[in-house]
């Protein structure tokens, strides 16, 4: 009678065949790829866009085009037979990533080594951050306008960076702190040199550095004003495990979903229009002119309402959002087995268990949360069911042990059907981040799955 009426959740590589299983390390490669290149938002959208191009998509085209803005957003359409009068299909993630951005008067000397003041963007555990090695990427417009895209350390020949930690025989007052007071933000400054600048009596450490920096790149010290850089983790994407069943790297939230459902509309053979967009500023809370807040979604109704030879009068667009369903596509958290007291075991995500789907969010009582309605809730697991697609429910931990939100809330301000759905990760907003490759998988089948419907 249980296993009749119960509701069992079973683990995604027991159903593969041996040709399947190739299939999803297969994928996982080209993720792992994608992964690597993809350090910031910017190499996000750019590499996503190089895909789109490969697959037969242009900025020009009528059927498949996509639609850029300011180099951090991304819409990649697919139209569909079917008026976008009767809806679209969305699925919208965020390439933005916790990290730790430059100031922008960063460099100054101090005890005859050279660093870079920082501010950390998005919610970090700042002691990951230190005695590793790390990388700088992102973009510096120099005085005469030039463009100058930056990334140092991923490369064999480069140096690396690094903040320093403080030996534990001396942490004796630090350890009696707790973790925010031991780990404080503005001391989270990246090395950055050390050797003086012979016959400089002032501050000779920075100066060297920024003699070898305008050598290399042209770059003068009020060049970094204008600029945006970013420090992240140094290294790629791996395999974990005997099995090679996990992937460890900086950014699966949520490239993981910005990727997965990409993929997924380049494959889809769609009735309706289906659209993925990629957004930005949603660690931050999405503010912005490229955040989920923005009017970025409303100009891309637009688009589709012109290419579809409809006007796009504000009664247009407001029936485009109100007839539309869409996935806000970001991770959830599995249960980790070290920590399973912060999570409830039946509404927890398990690794390996598939595509998860997460009515609400939020904290505090569901506070910040979209709530989806139990309509759209049975819709959408209903287009996984008859597309195959190995799925679990889940929320992000016990009551009132945390919390988090999505873009899912401000998408549904406009009216459209939202739910979020994505990959269950190990270590969330950490330097390495874990995810099954089964779970990667089955996110994009399922994103495939709901651009078909």
């Amino acid at each position: 009678m249980e296993k009749k009426l119960g509701y069992e959740r079973k683990s995604c590589w027991l159903k593969y065949s041996e040709k399947e299983t190739k299939e999803v390390h297969s994928y996982a490669e080209d993720y792992k790829d994608f992964l690597s290149r993809s350090k910031t938002e910017r190499l996000s959208v750019e590499n996503i866009k190089k895909l789109a191009i490969k697959n037969k998509f242009s900025e020009s085209s009528k059927k498949t085009f996509f639609i850029e803005n300011r180099g951090k957003n991304l819409a990649i359409v697919k139209m569909g037979a079917v008026s976008p009068l009767k809806g679209i299909n969305i699925i919208g993630s965020h390439v933005d990533v916790p990290r730790i951005d430059l100031k922008q008067v960063p460099l100054y000397e101090k005890e005859n080594i050279a660093h870079f003041k920082t501010h950390y963007y998005g919610g970090i555990k700042k002691y990951h951050w230190l005695s590793r090695p790390l990388a700088i990427y992102g973009v510096v417009f120099l005085k005469n306008g030039k463009k100058l895209d930056i990334a140092i350390g991923d490369d064999d020949n480069d140096p690396v960076f690094a903040i320093n930690d403080l030996l534990p025989h001396l942490s004796r007052s630090q350890n009696s702190k707790t973790v925010n007071e031991a780990f404080e933000g503005e001391k989270l400054n990246i090395i950055v040199g050390s050797i003086p600048l012979k016959k400089t009596e002032k501050d000779a450490v920075k100066a060297n550095a920024l003699e070898i920096i305008n050598r290399k790149y042209s770059i003068v010290e009020e060049d970094f004003i204008s600029a945006e850089l970013e420090v992240v983790p140094q290294g790629k994407a791996r395999d974990i495990g005997f099995d090679r069943g996990l992937v460890g790297g900086y950014g699966h939230d949520d490239r993981i979903c910005g990727y997965t459902s990409a993929t997924a509309i380049f494959e889809a053979k769609n009735k309706k229009t289906a659209c993925a967009i990629l957004f930005d500023k949603e660690e931050v809370g999405s503010q912005g002119a490229t955040g989920a807040q923005s009017k970025f979604i409303e100009d891309i109704i637009i688009e589709i309402l012109k290419r579809a030879g409809e006007k796009p009068t504000y009664e247009n667009i407001r029936t485009v959002m109100k007839n539309s369903d869409l996935l806000s596509s970001d991770v959830s958290c599995g249960i980790d087995p070290d920590f399973q007291e912060v999570h409830e075991q039946n509404n927890g995500a398990k690794i390996g268990y598939g595509l998860v789907i997460t009515k609400y969010t939020g904290s505090g009582g569901k506070y910040g949360a979209n709530d989806s309605g139990a309509e759209f809730v049975f819709k959408v697991k209903s287009i996984f069911d008859k597309a195959g697609v190995t799925w679990q429910t889940a929320e992000l931990g016990k009551v009132d042990a945390g919390g988090g939100g999505t873009i899912a809330a401000y998408l549904a301000n406009h009216g459209i059907s939202v739910i979020d759905c994505g990959t269950a990760l190990l270590g969330m907003h950490s330097p390495f981040e874990i995810a099954s490759k089964a779970d990667l998988f089955e996110t994009h089948r399922g994103y495939k799955a709901f651009f078909e419907a």
